[in-house]
């Protein structure tokens, strides 16, 4: 059985869903998407998603093609018809393209519709090894635009660095920009420092992370000593624990980085004690 996406109003087979070749996100990467879990049928911090996906238009000036009711109407049915192939864990992506017009790079005339994309893939469990052995990263330059707390589709830059990561057998690029560090490819970065979990501050140089955002939330709920700041090189190479987070792979626990042990090489105290943090958080959303 063929899983099902949602394309411009029609849920068909993902296998025959078809978009012009016209289409700006096609040919310019002219789009944004958002990838939100969901756990036991429940769409994971769907309004914060949502909300991040109007801020995201807005900010690129992409018409909003659905209401917040129509969003939460259309992801669920998804979530329904995607149960009998993928079960009831499933990571839903979405994106939202300028839509189909002529090849020009300045935006087309306002009665162009914009293309909406929605597909849904099984959720996959992280290895048993992260709990044990941790995960490789690698620190390199930030390559990207200036603009990365906008979840665009043009994600050539962010390829290219976790390319690098996985050619230099890591999972991850951890990325510095004018002496300090950002976030990771595809990804927020923690890092425990002198006891204090830091991570960087929001701005126009990070993705503000919806899980990011929800371990600065179960920090403070548990009263784990945490803030935002500036990380430099130096002072990511010298953390106790580094943490790597996003709502798909949730929160890997650095145990190389650049081919040197953190801490003792093992997962950390701490990274243990916010996993049992936000597996409970996730049981409380199956259970709701």
């Amino acid at each position: 059985m063929s899983s099902i996406s949602y394309l411009n109003g029609t849920f068909m087979p993902a296998s025959e869903a078809r978009i012009s070749p016209l289409d700006r996100g096609f040919i310019f990467g002219d789009g944004i998407y958002e990838a939100i879990p969901a756990y036991s049928g429940k769409l994971f911090r769907l309004d914060e998603h949502l909300q991040r996906l109007a801020d995201n238009l807005a900010a690129v000036r992409i018409k909003q093609p659905l209401t917040t009711d129509e969003w939460k109407q259309v992801l669920n049915e998804m979530i329904s018809r995607n149960q009998a192939t993928h079960g009831s864990e499933q990571s839903i992506y979405l994106q939202v393209t300028r839509g189909v017009a002529e090849r020009d790079h300045g935006f087309p005339d306002s009665n162009v519709e914009p293309t909406l994309f929605i597909m849904s893939a099984p959720l996959k469990s992280l290895p048993e090894s992260i709990a044990t052995e941790g995960v490789a990263a690698i620190t390199h330059e930030d390559i990207r635009w200036k603009n990365c707390h906008i979840k665009s589709t043009s994600l050539l830059g962010n390829i290219l660095l976790r390319q690098q990561a996985y050619d230099d057998g890591a999972v991850e690029a951890i990325l510095i920009r004018d002496g300090e560090i950002t976030e990771g490819a595809a990804s927020n970065l923690f890092a425990l420092i002198d006891g204090i979990l830091i991570t960087p501050p929001k701005g126009p140089l990070l993705l503000p992370g919806i899980t990011r955002d929800l371990i600065l939330e179960l920090a403070q709920q548990h009263k784990i000593a945490s803030c935002e700041a500036f990380i430099t090189p130096t002072q990511l190479k010298g953390a106790e624990e580094i943490w790597l987070t996003s709502s798909t792979k949730e929160i890997l626990p650095v145990t190389t980085l650049d081919g040197i042990a953190v801490g003792n090489g093992k997962p950390g105290k701490a990274w243990k004690q916010m996993s049992q943090h936000y597996q409970h958080y996730k049981q409380q959303l199956r259970d709701a």
